[in-house]
């Protein structure tokens, strides 16, 4: 008689998540050389495809570095700052507040858009925080992430997280109504945690970059005209190196002279070196009595080098939406300040595209943690809203004076939360100042109750003295 033990759902993987972590994990390793190339680019590692015309062997190895793709994904990314959330009716937002701060939300969105920037795309995790804890909100790299995307709902159908802890594969496999953990052991995963949520949908969410119709998935900012042009200027970096080692000192040439002039005092025949580093040539007469002609070849000019570089930073900032003193192009005649805010005005354009799709992710990721906490999704009606700092970056005296003139007109009134905001008060500021307003106000009530009251005593004196 055999006996058969079912296998423990919590021991092992069922047959279709195991399918299913296998093919999530043959997309993560397809996608991942072209995201490390992508990375070799930010940190300036790519290896530059040499031409074989002017490098010599022995230069093979020299290796020039020109950092433009970095500069022009984190200019962009620098105008991305997330400083708060709040309902869009107005409402205490301490519940919002406090998720964001024990998971360190704001700090940890600055990585989040900076990897969506540079790779095409971020994605950010959802899970129970532990012991009556918060929830969690993790951003995950997607060297180390990827989902499948159901295109019609616009949701995720199942997402994959792998990582090395102590020298052990874990596999975090998110699914509509659980997430299984899994460590790998002798050739198979062997589970040993299940988070039971029951939430019907993917707890994960992808925070893409520059998304088409027909492509969900998103693109970098590393485009492949940044990294052609990246080459070419890395190439022409290097052809200074080259000769700056060939041509660094100019070429001499010496017409008329006996063997003798390359000789030292032992007759014996001096280096090249030698006879290049002498400061003096004594050469003596031929038998005609002629001196020796004695000249330099023009030395090595590198400003055609240099130019042709400058022409690359001037492509490259139309393609990067930076000016060109940013990528280190200079001109005899150096750009006004209204030249430079119209330089601009496109990469403020792209920030502000960037916070509408960014700021999605991060509403639905809070939304998420909320219906973690609550055990039910918030109501649709109450709207979350992201706010930002001003990607424009207009001076201080600037934005003051837009808010002065809308109190003004009428259309703030003077104590209005908007108009600290569009002055650039911060989220922290506003707080402080709505605060200082509110005792300011219970000082001036204070004081009227103080001046009143002896008055209200007379009178109540007065009227008792009728009375008698």
């Amino acid at each position: 008689m055999t006996v058969v033990i079912p296998e423990l759902p919590l021991l092992s993987l069922a047959p279709d998540e195991l399918e299913l972590l296998t093919a999530l994990r043959s997309d993560l390793l397809n996608q991942r050389f072209k995201l490390e190339l992508l990375d070799a680019y930010f940190n300036g590692e790519q290896v530059v495809r040499d031409l074989g015309i002017s490098i010599p062997p022995q230069l093979k190895t020299l290796h020039t570095v020109i950092g433009w793709p970095r500069i022009g994904v984190e200019s962009l990314e620098e105008r991305l700052d997330l400083e708060a959330f709040r309902w869009a009716d107005g409402s205490d937002a301490r519940d919002l507040e406090e998720i964001a701060e024990s998971n360190d939300l704001y700090d940890e969105a600055s990585l989040a858009h900076l990897d969506a920037l540079t790779y095409g795309r971020e994605y950010v995790s959802v899970g129970s925080g532990e012991d009556g804890d918060p929830p969690l909100i993790t951003f995950e790299s997607p060297l180390d992430m990827t989902m499948f995307w159901d295109a019609r709902l616009r949701l995720a159908t199942a997402a994959l997280r792998e990582s090395v802890e102590d020298g052990v594969r874990i596999a975090t496999l998110y699914l509509p109504d659980q997430t299984v953990y899994a460590a790998e052991a002798d050739g198979g995963w062997e589970v040993f945690d299940r988070d039971i949520h029951n939430l019907g949908i993917v707890p994960v969410l992808r925070m893409a970059n520059r998304q088409r119709t027909a492509d969900r998935i998103g693109k970098s900012e590393i485009t492949p005209e940044v990294m052609s042009i990246t080459d070419a200027a890395c190439r022409r970096l290097m052809g200074i190196e080259v000769a700056a080692e060939f041509f660094g000192a100019p070429q001499r040439y010496i017409l008329g002279a006996s063997e003798s002039a390359f000789q030292d005092a032992e007759g014996n025949a001096k280096s090249a070196w030698e006879t290049y580093i002498g400061r003096v040539l004594a050469l003596e007469r031929d038998e005609d009595g002629q001196v020796p002609t004695v000249g330099a070849f023009t030395a090595h000019d590198p400003s055609g080098q240099t130019k042709i570089i400058d022409l690359y930073a001037r492509i490259m900032a139309s393609q990067l939406s930076v000016a060109p003193h940013v990528l280190g192009y200079t001109s005899d005649n150096p750009a006004s300040a209204d030249a430079i805010r119209f330089a601009d005005n496109r990469q403020v354009k792209k920030a502000e595209r960037r916070i509408r799709r960014f700021s999605a992710a991060h509403r639905d990721a809070m939304r998420l943690a909320l219906w973690f906490r609550d055990g039910e999704p918030p109501p649709k009606e109450r709207r979350i809203e992201c706010v930002w700092r001003n990607p424009a970056t207009p001076t201080v005296a600037a934005q003051v004076d837009a808010a002065t003139k809308l109190v003004q007109t009428g259309i703030l009134p003077a104590d209005s939360d908007v108009a600290l905001e569009m002055a650039g008060f911060t989220e922290e500021q506003r707080r402080r100042v709505a605060a200082e307003r509110r005792r300011a106000q219970g000082t001036v009530l204070l004081e009227r109750l103080t001046q009143t009251a002896p008055g209200q005593q007379e009178i109540e004196g007065a009227d008792g003295d009728e009375g008698l």
